[in-house]
Order: C-alpha cells, then structure tokens, then sequence
C-alpha cells in the first residue's frame, strides 16, 4: 500500500468518524444537552398571538422571564392561570416579563385568545402550533415552566400546576428583579 493509499484510508476512517460523531450529537442531543436548572435558556421562536409577528429570548435580553408553556385543553393549565395573573399583577411593573406559550395546534388564535380573556389574563399570550418550542425545551406535560434569570440561565424548571404566587415562587422572582424578598403574613390571632 502506497503512502497516498494510506492517507487515504486515515480520512475515509477520520470521516466515517466524525459522521458517527454529529449523528450520535443529534440523536443524544437531549441527553448531552438537557435543559435543567442552571442550564442556558435555550432560544424559541414563537408568534405574537393575533399578529403577524415573532419573539424569540434574544427580545427579552436581561430581563426575568417565566415561561409557561401550556394549552387551552389542559385542565391543570386552567387551574394555573389565576395564580400566574397574580404573579403578574404583583411583578409584572417590577420588570417581570410573563410569556404564556400556547402549543395548542387544533383551535384558532382566536379561541386562544377568547380563553386568555375568560381568565382576564393580561400577561403576554404566544403561539407555537409547531411544537418546536416543546422540543426545544424538552418538555414532558403541561403546563410546563421555566423561571429564567436575567443572565439567561434557567433558575426554576416547574412541572404540573403551581402556586405561582405562593411566598417562595414570589421570594424567586424578587431576588431575581432585584427586589426586597415578601415577609410571610402572621396571624396573630385576636389579641
């Protein structure tokens, strides 16, 4: 075998490797790269809901955000909004940036929207039909949510229903807006 042959079978070998190497980081991707507590916020892209616009994390830049990703269909998810509504109403002229997320593929953004507005939701309502945000984030139900910091790294990872506006996820989103973390309300009874 001549030299050129041999340098020939070392790229062949070199190639066939890294071809094993980009397919195995594309099919492990989620188990390489999971998106937990501590990880970097993976960017989205998903549509302003009765608009012909999109938002991605990059609009949000240096902000605290809380992601729920949710649907119209999900019962927990109904059970949720009050709470979320509250967290906002609390924080959201504080700087907390509260982006609901639906993946509801089967019914008009204008039932999206008439839902929202049973709930008298007034936080920020998107669309992603696609699911890509579902992948993207590696979500397993729904609601699903995601408190990320303002350096862009996910600070809470929440599945199912939560008290969004409970004494911790509150003390969260304070100590990320900077804010005086809330005191617990004593009952002193009838003193």
């Amino acid at each position: 075998m001549t030299v050129r042959q041999q340098w020939t079978v070392v790229g062949i070998v070199v190639g066939v490797l890294a071809c094993g190497l980009i397919a195995a980081t594309h099919l492990m991707k989620d188990e390489l790269f999971p998106v937990v507590i501590g990880s970097q916020a993976p960017d989205f892209r998903v549509k302003v809901l009765g608009e012909n616009r999109y938002r991605t994390l990059d609009d949000y830049k240096g902000q605290v955000v809380l992601l729920n990703i949710w649907a119209t269909w999900c019962e927990p998810c109904q059970k949720e909004i009050p709470s979320l509504e509250a967290l906002y109403r609390a924080y959201g002229s504080k700087g907390l940036k509260l982006l609901a997320v639906s993946v509801d593929n089967a019914v008009s953004e204008d039932s999206i929207r008439k839902f929202a507005n049973h709930y008298g939701v007034t936080f920020e309502i998107l669309h992603d039909p696609t699911g890509a945000i579902e992948r993207t984030y590696q979500t397993t139900g729904y609601p699903e949510t995601f408190v990320i910091g303002p350096e862009g790294t996910i600070r809470k990872k929440w599945i199912g229903a939560d008290d969004w506006s409970s004494l911790g996820n509150r003390a969260l989103v304070s100590q990320l807006l900077g804010l005086q973390t809330p005191r617990p309300v004593v009952d002193d009874g009838d003193r």
